[in-house]
């Protein structure tokens, strides 16, 4: 039988990620070592894993590099690639809005010409296309999106938040929800049909555990 390889995004995720895999019996003690390997493998070899940027996983398994992912739903929307979203997995669970000073919003609902700070230029674009049929500006941050609305650059922006402590901290609230993030199980389109047998055998295992633990 031929192996599984699993794309999962570094840190936090790929934490609860393995977590999950343990509580079904899937272990890979090599990935809580400090090797300097890139991929690992299962005790039992029926999977082999490696961590990758979260932007990155989409890319792999869409390709083929991967045959299953690993990653928040704001990565999959944001990057857009042609895959099989096969399961909520049920943690990392946080929420896409659009945020800015208090007297933001009035300036959000008049209309056009809004200026825009995030690190999910796609994701705004629909958004701000689809649902509010508005022109805006999108001006791509790499670091501390909030700090595109609290210095002046933007008027608004679009990130996720978890508690919300953050935007709370620097005087900012939440304008508008977007949607519900959380970690989702990917899976290339050819691994579906060439690995079905493997693939549905692990999605069917994930369910039932991760249905014991919402009862």
């Amino acid at each position: 039988m031929n192996h599984l390889t699993l794309a999962l995004a570094k840190g936090r995720l790929a934490i609860q990620t393995m977590e999950l895999f343990e509580s079904i019996g899937i272990t890979c003690q090599e990935m809580k070592s400090k090797s300097r390997k890139l991929i690992f493998e299962s005790e039992e070899r029926k999977y082999r894993f490696f961590l990758s940027k979260a932007s990155d996983v989409p890319t792999y398994v869409e390709y083929g590099a991967a045959d299953i992912g690993v990653a928040g739903a704001d990565t999959l929307s944001e990057e857009n690639r042609s895959l099989y979203e096969a399961l909520d997995l049920g943690f990392g669970k946080c929420k896409m809005v659009v945020a800015g000073l208090p007297t933001s919003l009035e300036r959000l609902n008049r209309g056009n010409d809004i200026r825009v700070t995030t690190k999910y230029p796609n994701i705004a674009s629909r958004y701000f296309y689809q649902k509010r049929r508005q022109t805006v500006e999108i001006i791509k941050l790499n670091g501390s999106v909030e700090l595109g609305a609290i210095v002046g650059l933007s008027d608004v922006i679009v990130d996720l938040v978890e508690t919300g402590d953050t935007l709370k901290a620097n005087g900012l609230v939440v304008l508008d929800e977007i949607c519900d993030i959380s970690a989702r199980l990917v899976v290339n389109r050819v691994s579906m049909k060439m690995k079905y047998e493997q693939v549905i055998d692990l999605i069917k295992r994930l369910e039932e555990r991760i249905y014991d633990k919402s009862i």
